[in-house]
């Protein structure tokens, strides 16, 4: 009887300093957290500003990743070789774009991005859907794109009129605006010379 009675005295000192322990334990954490809130709190302005940086960039670069897709699909179906051969060098500089916006979202703190909009999905899902009706031919290819271009024009301007960006970034997302809107005249241009 004296060894079950001292094994439940055992048992309620275990559980006793076991709770201890996890209050210990919860107690830190809450305090951890309260001297992150009020470390957070006290930078105001400046994380802020980071953040709304990051969510800039973040939004951005799901425009730019939609125009890597949009121009690789032009790749898979275009059957001109010229224009093959620029969709591939637009392949190639959107994922330059999409490689520099990403080096300054790690240096803000952000993992890579590299989804795309819905929007840009869906899209690409509604051509698929009218190229297998009327097939693929340049024309209609060329409309996508001009379209496509349109769209990451809208977001540089977004991004631009934020004000969220500054310093070298900004510069970088000027730059790409000025590339990306060359582009889509030199589009427009051969889109021109296809209805010709």
């Amino acid at each position: 009887m004296k060894s079950t009675q001292t094994d439940s005295n055992n048992d309620h000192k275990t559980k006793a300093k076991s709770s201890g322990m996890i209050g210990k334990l919860v107690g830190g954490a809450l305090l951890a957290l309260g001297v992150s809130y009020f470390v957070n709190k006290s930078q105001g302005k400046k994380t802020a500003v980071s953040d709304g940086e990051t969510d800039t960039l973040q939004e951005l670069l799901l425009f730019v990743n939609d125009r890597i897709a949009g121009y690789k699909r032009a790749v898979d179906e275009s059957k001109d070789a010229e224009l093959t051969g620029y969709y591939k060098q637009l392949v190639s500089q959107s994922q330059q774009f999409a490689n520099q916006l990403n080096q300054h979202l790690r240096q803000l703190g952000g993992g890579r991005e590299t989804g795309t909009t819905l929007k840009g999905k869906l899209y690409r899902r509604w051509m698929d859907a009218k190229a297998t009706v009327t097939g693929f031919d340049e024309k209609a290819i060329l409309a996508s794109n001009v379209y496509g271009e349109e769209w990451a024009i809208k977001a540089y301007k977004e991004a631009l009129a934020s004000e969220n960006l500054t310093g070298q970034l900004r510069q970088e997302v000027e730059r790409q605006y000025e590339k990306s809107q060359q582009t889509y005249d030199k589009l427009q241009k051969l889109e021109s010379k296809q209805s010709a």
